[in-house]
């Protein structure tokens, strides 16, 4: 039996804000998305366009408080083949949360404080 890695999702606030972090600070970009007619929710798929596994970022309607994140540990990875280039991205981006240089990797948060680990390739 095979499983395929098809997607991790986020629930976020204001999407247009969530997709546009997502795309300056990663490169990902609207592969499909889901609208019912009732206007209650919005899902949005973010790909990379290597990858087949995508970002999910879901926004409810009716949602005005922040999402609890409880001790924040669940979070996502990323791995870049500029290390240097995208921590300075990030740090003008005002977006970097924690640097562990003992290991070598960044944290930086979205716009709901979802944390994402930015990686240098062959970690």
């Amino acid at each position: 039996m095979k499983f395929n890695f098809l997607h991790n999702n986020i629930n976020v606030l204001d999407l247009d804000k969530s997709m546009k972090f997502y795309e300056e600070a990663l490169g990902l970009k609207e592969v499909r998305r889901i609208e019912p007619e009732d206007g209650s929710f919005i899902i949005v798929y973010l790909g990379d366009g290597e990858s087949r596994h995508l970002l999910e970022l879901t926004w409810l309607r009716d949602r005005k408080e922040p999402y609890n994140l409880g001790d924040n540990e669940f979070h996502l990875a990323f791995e870049t083949d500029d290390y240097e280039g995208a921590l300075k991205k990030h740090k003008d981006m005002e977006c970097v949360v924690f640097e562990n240089d003992a290991m070598g990797i960044y944290f930086i948060a979205d716009p709901d404080n979802y944390w994402i680990e930015i990686l240098p390739v062959d970690y």
